[in-house]
């Protein structure tokens, strides 16, 4: 038995709670001991963590990450970080040992800039939105395959940026997905005021207009109420997109099946960037990556991936035409 169909043999599905048209299976587990690492914001509060360009010019894939805590500090795949030449979001969850500085690899979500506005970065309250982070997970599981990097496929990340950004009509001077998240922070907050943790709840299986369409899972009840209102954001976008007045509740069976898909997914193993093995899911339907670290499951998303990479097509009329080039900010393809 593997750790991902262990781990997921090991969670129970709660009675669905939704908002509007986000439907969210709670996923339940035993209450484990307090996690023995910090996550991100909390290190960056301290002031015990350091996220800054890798030098004074930069490099659009990677961060540099600093960890002065003793623990371990934990990156979230999709999390997004403000500031310094241009806004990023993570590729892959990533555990910093104690101590360690390394490159964290990410993706820019703010095309249209490429100049500091601060020294470090800042932690945000949002993590990619759903249909792009499902995108991106895929992509950077097909370059760990065939290259071993974390890469994603930026002009795809751009893409999908210019087209939320053109859904909602936002104006953004830097064509920063923030701003679309900003614009529309009013709505996002009351999904995020709904969708609360219950006891002993480790993770979620997420759906919209009666679709499941991703599942996140943690390691403990501490660390997922800590990233539930970033998720709920990332979904929650997705969502308001479609107008859909009320929610359609998947049948329980449709839940326990994506959770059956994943724990049989075909699963390859690869060195994390930080701590631990970076497991990638792949099924007939579905995309995945899972964080393992001394033989427990610290993160697990799971996407339901509607298409196969194909053929690369020239990059989208919409992103050139809302995306200005920003600056030496080149696209790394």
């Amino acid at each position: 038995m593997s750790v991902i169909t262990d781990t997921l043999d090991g969670v129970t599905l709660s009675v669905p709670r939704f908002w509007a048209n986000l439907v969210m299976f709670p996923l339940l587990a035993g209450a484990d001991e307090a996690p023995d690492y910090l996550v991100l914001d909390e290190a960056l509060r301290r002031q015990t963590a350091r996220v800054t360009e890798i030098s004074e010019g930069g490099s659009v894939p990677e961060l540099a990450f600093e960890n002065d805590n003793d623990l371990s500090v934990l990156l979230l795949d999709g999390e997004e970080l403000v500031g310094a030449r241009q806004n990023r979001v993570l590729n892959s969850t990533v555990l910093v040992g104690g101590k360690r500085k390394l490159n964290i690899p990410v993706s820019c979500v703010e095309h249209g800039r490429w100049r500091y506005n601060s020294s470090e970065f800042a932690s945000a309250d949002r993590a990619l939105f759903a249909k792009a982070r499902a995108k991106k997970m895929q992509r950077v599981s097909e370059s760990l395959r065939e290259s071993g990097s974390y890469r994603s496929d930026q002009g795809e990340v751009w893409d999908d940026i210019a087209e939320k950004s053109a859904a909602f009509h936002t104006l953004s001077p830097t064509a920063a997905m923030g701003d679309v998240f900003e614009q529309e922070r009013p709505r996002l907050e009351t999904f995020v005021a709904a969708l609360t943790p219950v006891a002993t709840q480790r993770g979620a299986l997420f759906a919209i207009d009666g679709q499941l369409v991703g599942m996140e899972l943690f390691d403990c009840p501490q660390t997922f109420a800590h990233y539930l209102p970033k998720l709920v954001r990332s979904y929650a976008m997705d969502a308001v997109e479609t107008r859909a007045p009320q929610a359609l509740l998947p049948e329980a069976a449709v839940a326990l099946a994506f959770l059956r898909e994943a724990g049989q997914s075909t699963v390859e193993a690869f060195a994390a960037v930080g701590e631990g093995e970076d497991l990638r899911l792949d099924g007939a339907a579905l995309v995945g990556s899972a964080l393992v670290h001394q033989g427990r499951v610290v993160h697990l998303a799971a996407f339901r991936a509607d298409a196969r990479r194909g053929p690369r097509t020239q990059r989208s009329a919409l992103r050139r035409r809302l995306n200005p080039p920003a600056g030496d900010a080149r696209e790394i393809l």
